[in-house]
């Protein structure tokens, strides 16, 4: 090893591109840097094989890092020390989702971190996601390609094969949903969800409302009625209309969380808890007054 060089990998300290494809195979790592444009290799120490090249005039770096997320913690922090920023993550997984055919893509939004390594890096609350971006750009290029592709949450596990404990399936711990916060995240500063384009790439959307702390009220109708017209602000008038928000705050925050089958709608044997709305009081739709009912309780059935 030289002063130039990073101490796990041997990969240079400066100088590489921006953006990375990881693998674990060093084979794989090869045979993917053989479709890049002047493709080289630029070190191969250990499991950590790396190629620099261009695809469609955008520099590339491509890297495996072995089996297993304690090697490629170590290529990921030294590929970031050189320089890399942005990481797409190429390899093998197992389905668990009906579905999901053999050499089908999975587009993962987010991972379970039942890795044996993050949890002794970061706080165990701290989630470990996918940039938006990233996502939606992957799931564009595997529609152009014609490729069979799902989206949803991966589980990273440190043993892969089953042992003598049995495997914890989250199956059904929901997939691809997202909640939305809208007035907490206006009066916090915190940005507005990309709500149009997750809508548009079939995410489930729900709408509801913060703790009082963080935007004043738990006014479920002033979020719906905020959640109609924020999001035309970016120039397209149809865009979150009067029913979706509706639906946003109902049916489709159930299918976030899971519970399509059981709550959202006003339907023989769901869970209902209804109230009462006199759209001729000021501010019945979405402010403090003008809300009239009863609790009809968790276990109503219209």
């Amino acid at each position: 090893m030289t002063q130039d060089q990073l101490p796990i990998t041997r990969i240079p300290r400066t100088g590489l591109p921006a953006h990375a494809i990881v693998v674990g195979d060093p084979a794989r790592a090869a045979a993917v840097a053989a479709l890049l444009d002047g493709a080289e290799e630029v070190s191969y120490h250990r499991e950590y094989r790396v190629f620099s090249g261009s695809w469609k005039g955008l520099p590339v770096a491509v890297a495996s890092h072995g089996v297993g997320a304690p090697g490629a913690i170590l290529l990921f922090q030294e590929l970031a020390d050189a320089g890399v920023r942005t990481f797409v993550r190429f390899g093998t997984a197992g389905a668990m989702k009906p579905g999901i055919g053999d050499g089908d893509l999975v587009i993962a939004e987010a991972a379970v971190r039942d890795d044996g390594v993050t949890q002794q890096l970061l706080p165990p609350e701290y989630p470990a996601y996918s940039a938006p971006e990233a996502v939606f750009a992957l799931q564009r290029a595997a529609r152009a390609a014609g490729a069979p592709h799902h989206r949803g949450v991966v589980w990273t596990r440190a043993a892969f094969q089953p042992g003598l404990l049995p495997l914890f399936s989250y199956q059904g711990a929901g997939l691809a949903a997202i909640e939305m916060g809208l007035v907490s995240n206006l009066k916090l500063g915190c940005g507005i969800a990309p709500v149009p384009r997750l809508l548009g790439a079939g995410v489930a959307v729900g709408l509801g409302t913060d703790g009082a702390v963080s935007s004043d009220s738990l006014d479920v109708l002033g979020a719906v009625r905020q959640a109609a017209p924020v999001h035309k602000a970016g120039g397209d008038p149809t865009a979150v209309g009067a029913e979706q928000a509706v639906r946003m705050a109902t049916i489709e925050g159930a299918r976030a969380l899971g519970l399509r089958d059981q709550l959202g709608s006003l339907e023989a044997g769901k869970r209902a808890d209804p109230i009462v709305v006199d759209a001729g009081v000021r501010g019945a739709l979405g402010g403090r007054a003008g809300h009239r009912g009863r609790r009809a309780g968790a276990d109503a059935r219209p």
